[in-house]
């Protein structure tokens, strides 16, 4: 399989990462703390920003990774804003890169290291490896299907929550959540559970994956801000699954809200709490 060849071939993932390190370094850390008023635009709202680096870098790894795996596509979180259209290769046959170039553009724009790159390569709903990198962390976080997690080259592993501790649930911060979406969560909001709103979606899923939070639980579905942290969770040793019970589909179509967790009986206890938009 094409897929499994991918997976074994080190070279081939060494320049992916490569790639996005590159990207960070070239087109997103340079601005970082030097962005002017015009560089930082509104798409959806004041809570929805893009700024020059998210277009540059996007670029960047648009014509860098679709080089490096001829006959793949990307969809990327800005590509997508100019024309939705893109968002249909999610769900085709050609591998799709699924890039969110600066995802926690507001930290970024204030000047808040709290930011990183994602990437995550996939083929027919299936993520086959991914990239989260932060790069004002010193952070990079690499994970590839059935061959483990890793931050800065250490392995990564979830683990579990220490018996009767509270719960740290990492939500949507309520700026970018609609009523509907925070009735979603508000079951969580019992004893036992401390749900805590994060910038930067990818920095949460690190933070489940080396088992500084607990969980995350999510009120949408775009494959950019979810499929590198799930498949990080996974490799982590950890699992996701929507309120109906299944796992999360990077090709949408999920019954929502969704939780990823560092074990089984902490995802199944925050689903039981999530209540259907």
């Amino acid at each position: 399989m094409i897929d499994d060849d991918l997976l074994d071939d080190t070279a081939f993932l060494s320049a992916a990462g490569e790639a996005v390190l590159e990207a960070a370094a070239e087109e997103v850390t340079p601005r970082w703390r030097r962005l002017a008023a015009h560089e930082v635009d509104e798409k959806a709202g004041p809570h929805d920003l893009v700024t020059v680096a998210d277009r540059a870098a996007e670029a960047r790894l648009t014509e860098t990774l679709t080089a490096l795996l001829p006959g793949s596509v990307v969809v990327g979180e800005e590509g997508v804003h100019a024309d939705p259209r893109r968002y249909d290769a999610v769900r085709g046959d050609a591998p799709v890169w699924i890039v969110d170039p600066v995802d926690g553009t507001r930290q970024f724009v204030q000047g808040d290291p709290g930011f990183c790159t994602l990437v995550a390569l996939a083929r027919h709903g299936r993520v086959l490896a991914s990239w989260t990198h932060a790069p004002a962390l010193g952070e990079t976080a690499v994970a590839v299907r059935g061959r483990g997690a890793r931050l800065n080259g250490a392995e990564l592993r979830a683990g579990s929550p220490a018996p009767g501790a509270a719960l740290r649930v990492a939500t949507a911060h309520p700026d970018y959540a609609t009523p509907a979406q925070e009735q979603a969560l508000a079951g969580l909001r019992v004893e036992g559970v401390d749900p805590r709103p994060c910038g930067s979606a990818g920095l949460a899923y690190l933070s489940v994956a080396r088992g500084e939070r607990d969980a995350v639980a999510f009120t949408w579905e775009y494959a950019w801000d979810h499929a590198a942290g799930l498949l990080l969770v996974e490799e982590a040793g950890g699992t996701h699954v929507t309120v109906d019970g299944v796992p999360f589909r990077v090709t949408g179509g999920n019954t929502l809200p969704f939780t990823a967790a560092r074990d089984e009986a902490t995802a199944t206890r925050i689903r039981s709490l999530l209540r259907p938009q």
